[in-house]
C-alpha cells in the first residue's frame, strides 16, 4: 500500500469502521484494563493515520503517543485530537526505527491497527525490535493483520511471520476485527482481518 498516495487523494477506507469492529477491540484492551483505574500508563499508536484509534486510547485513559511517516495524516490526526479534546502526543517517523523517533518509552500498550502486516520481513524485524526496546516487562502489544494471501495493495502476513518477528512474546489471542470494506473492495481485497494479541513470553 502506498500510504502517502492513499492521504493525498482521501482514500482510507479503514478509517470507516463500524460498532462491530469497535466492539471487537474493547473487548481487547479491556483484558489490560480490568481490575485497574485510569491513568492505564503510556500506549503507542502505531501507524496512527490520522489518530482515530489512539483517541479512543485517550478516551479510555491511556497515555498515548501515535507514529506515522504521512504528513497528511498527521495534519488530519492533529485537527481529531484538537476536536475530541484529548491529549494526545503526534510525532512522525519510522515505525521500524522507533528510537530515532523519539516516541520514548515505557509503554504498556503497543496497537498497531493494520500497518505491521503491509511490511516485508526485514520491515517486520525491525518493528518488532523496536516494539521489545521500547516496552515495559507487563506490556501487550495489539496487531490488527489481514492474513498472508495473493491481493493487490494489502502483503498480509501469516501468524508464523508474526511469531519470528515478535521472537520473544506469545500470542495469547486471536479473534476476528468484523471489519468491514464497501462492497467492491470487499470483494477484491477480501480483508478477514484478525486481532492478534501478544504478551511477553
Amino acid at each position: 500500500m502506498n500510504w502517502k498516495f492513499s492521504y493525498a487523494i482521501g482514500f482510507h477506507p479503514w478509517e470507516e469502521t463500524d460498532q462491530e469492529f469497535f466492539q471487537s477491540l474493547a473487548s481487547l484492551l479491556e483484558r489490560d484494563e480490568q481490575d485497574r483505574e485510569p491513568p492505564y500508563g503510556r500506549a503507542l499508536d502505531i501507524g496512527t493515520g490520522s489518530a482515530i484509534w489512539g483517541i479512543e486510547l485517550a478516551k479510555r485513559g491511556w497515555e498515548v503517543t501515535g507514529v506515522d511517516f504521512v504528513d497528511k495524516a498527521l495534519d488530519r490526526g492533529r485537527e481529531r485530537v484538537k476536536a475530541a479534546g484529548v491529549k494526545m502526543k503526534l510525532v512522525q517517523g519510522d515505525v521500524t526505527r522507533l528510537s530515532e523517533a523519539e516516541v520514548g518509552s515505557g509503554f504498556r500498550l503497543i496497537l498497531d491497527t493494520g500497518t505491521f502486516h503491509d511490511f516485508d520481513t526485514e520491515q517486520q524485524q525491525g518493528m518488532a525490535r523496536s516494539v521489545d526496546a521500547l516496552a515495559t516487562e507487563d506490556a501487550t502489544v495489539i496487531l490488527l493483520c489481514w492474513p498472508r494471501r495473493i491481493r493487490p495493495l494489502i502483503r498480509g502476513v501469516s501468524r508464523e511471520e508474526i511469531e519470528s518477528a515478535f521472537a520473544g512474546w506469545q500470542i495469547t489471542d486471536v479473534e476476528p476485527s468484523f471489519f468491514k470494506l464497501p462492497l467492491p473492495l470487499e470483494w477484491v481485497l477480501r480483508p478477514d482481518e484478525h486481532w492478534y494479541r501478544l504478551r511477553r513470553g
